[in-house]
């Protein structure tokens, strides 16, 4: 074990405290196995009796992957390596510690056996997963401190959505990258070029657990489905601003580029957003998203700033083309003819934004769930408002 103490990730490390679940969320090749192999064994060899739950979607995938795995049980034991008693499909240490197999496709199974430990593997894409569970926490009421182990890549199912939000879960991320001493050369590479920034790589690869908001006017699938990293010649392009009320270490200026393409299909092409920036700073950010994409106009909100938007810009450049936009109706109601514009295949991504989707899939009539303000999403909405929509009247700019 002590060479395993001198290996392993934070994250793979028993959390300490009095905690009933901990929960590790973790990318593909992370070391979330490793990591739950380990702790069963180091808790079984050390502590005689025990009686432990190993539950997986498949009877078979708890052999190979939880046991005999390249991770797995038998093959990082070093010392009281336990035996795997097939026929009763469970793993028995010197100690008298012993450890059962169960599967997802069978709740009733864990109906009757009780436990000290459980460790569950790739919860998030067991059969039946809510059953599974509510079964297993029935029969951990052995010892003291009854613990359970989840080792999955994240996905937006309920149950791992309430595991996260209980207070006895203490949560774990892992990313691929963490691991990247133990993976084949060329790997990360090849995944961060393939699918860097895309919710699939976010999952499988950061170990985030990404779901939309059934109300929200976008969701990712669609986004996905818009993805073009390749796009072709812009006829014209616009920087849209949306600055903070506040000057504050979490404020945020919303800074969206956008373009359209041969056929009138707009472009998203980049959010430049910056966070914690002061007027200057957020101001200067502008600017260079402007020179970068040679721009053709900056268009700016100045519901919040008023004039000194303008003034900030133009006294880093004073020949900035700048158009000043002025909200007269609510956010839901600004974005919803630019979400259309998705839905009817008149806008395409050039690439990744996370943290403007994730905005975009959690807006709703009531705005975000956190309550903030979707500074970012703003900024899209008055860029493609002045590419597509203006030549409906809306909104209303005047140049200055």
């Amino acid at each position: 074990m002590r060479r395993w103490n001198m290996q392993r990730h934070p994250a793979q490390e028993m959390p300490e405290g009095d905690w009933r679940i901990w929960l590790l969320m973790g990318g593909r090749g992370s070391g979330k196995t490793r990591a739950g192999a380990e702790w069963v064994h180091e808790t079984a060899r050390t502590t005689a009796n025990l009686r432990i739950a190993l539950v997986a979607e498949t009877l078979g995938d708890a052999r190979e992957v939880m046991i005999d795995g390249v991770s797995g049980i038998c093959r990082i034991a070093r010392d009281q390596r336990p035996e795997f008693e097939a026929s009763r499909r469970r793993l028995v240490w010197p100690n008298g510690s012993i450890a059962q197999v169960f599967s997802s496709e069978d709740p009733e199974s864990l109906r009757g056996p009780q436990f000290h430990l459980a460790w569950c593997d790739e919860l998030g894409k067991w059969r039946h997963a809510q059953e599974t569970w509510d079964m297993l926490q029935f029969g951990l009421r052995l010892g003291e401190r009854p613990q359970a182990l989840v080792t999955t890549t994240p996905r937006p199912i309920p149950l791992l959505r309430s595991l996260t939000a209980d207070r006895g879960t203490v949560l774990r991320r892992i990313r691929t990258t963490d691991n990247a001493g133990n993976l084949a050369a060329g790997f990360l590479e090849a995944m961060e070029e393939r699918y860097g920034g895309t919710r699939l790589g976010r999952q499988e690869l950061d170990g985030e657990l990404i779901s939309d908001r059934e109300d929200a006017l976008w969701n990712r699938e669609r986004i996905e489905a818009v993805r073009q990293r390749m796009p072709g010649p812009l006829s014209r392009i616009v920087v849209a601003v949306d600055p903070p009320a506040t000057a504050s270490s979490h404020s945020c200026c919303g800074i969206v580029v956008a373009g359209l393409d041969g056929t009138g299909r707009a472009v998203v092409l980049a959010d430049a957003s910056v966070t914690g920036a002061s007027p200057a700073g957020w101001a200067n950010a502008v600017v260079r998203a402007f020179r970068r994409f040679d721009a053709d106009r900056i268009v700016a909100e100045v519901n919040q700033g008023g004039e000194m938007v303008p003034a900030m810009l133009r006294s880093i450049d004073t020949v900035l083309p700048v158009a000043m936009v002025r909200a007269t109706r609510g956010k839901y109601l600004r974005a919803e003819p630019v979400a259309a514009l998705y839905e009817q295949g008149r806008v395409v991504h050039a690439g990744s934004f996370p943290e403007l989707e994730d905005q975009m899939c959690d807006f709703g009539p009531d705005g975000l769930s956190s309550g903030r303000s979707p500074d970012r999403l703003d900024a899209l909405v008055w860029a493609l408002t002045a590419l597509v929509l203006d030549r409906r009247g809306e909104p209303k700019i005047r140049g200055i």
